[in-house]
């Protein structure tokens, strides 16, 4: 019911929308979206607008303050799990056991935040190649006004060829706000394979 209800809703976004959602195929068992760029926290709208219409089960991380008082519960019905960013190092390990627990979802990380910076956190290719979990590359892009799900792809563990590949799907997204993008670049690159 639940599920019919939040396709309904996207249906109507889609057709009141200036965007246009292009999606691939997604894989049917749990895995790792990346969400990019990531400019502005209106991509939140797409990124449920996107998952709702395709019926994809997904998490994804938020700052652990969006998860007290009233907006708690909203928040976990949407999809959240509550992350301590002053405990950075416990991130990958609280998703990962939730994998291990059985439960499968796909999990939404944006990479470079909404804040402009010198690359990408690296939390998403840990998760995913601890987890063995496939990698979807979603996107925002406002030159053409698309998002979507574009490729999935299987990381090797040669970081710097992962990421190649990760660029140059991304090489001519723009994002919301294309002054706040951000290059997907790992620091893990230049350290060897």
């Amino acid at each position: 019911m639940l599920k019919n209800l939040r396709r309904a809703l996207a249906g109507t976004y889609w057709r009141l929308s200036r965007w246009s959602l292009r999606s691939e195929p997604v894989p049917p068992q749990a895995g790792v979206l990346v969400g990019a760029p990531h400019t502005s926290n209106w991509d939140f709208v797409l990124m449920l607008a996107i998952s709702w219409q395709l019926g994809l089960d997904v998490r994804w991380l938020g700052k652990h303050t969006l998860f007290s008082g009233w907006r708690g519960p909203i928040m976990r019905a949407l999809g959240g799990i509550p992350v301590d960013r002053r405990d950075p190092s416990r991130v990958v390990e609280d998703v990962l056991a939730h994998v291990r627990a059985g439960e499968v979802f796909h999990l939404v990380v944006t990479p470079e935040g909404t804040r402009s910076g010198d690359g990408w956190k690296s939390g998403f290719y840990r998760i995913a190649r601890a987890a063995d979990l496939p990698v979807t590359l979603g996107y925002v892009d406002r030159t053409t006004m698309t998002t979507g799900l574009g490729p999935t792809v299987h990381l090797t563990g040669d970081v710097r060829a992962d990421m190649d590949v990760i660029r140059a799907f991304y090489a001519d997204k723009a994002g919301l706000r294309p002054a706040l993008r951000t290059e997907p670049r790992l620091r893990d690159e230049d350290r060897p394979a």
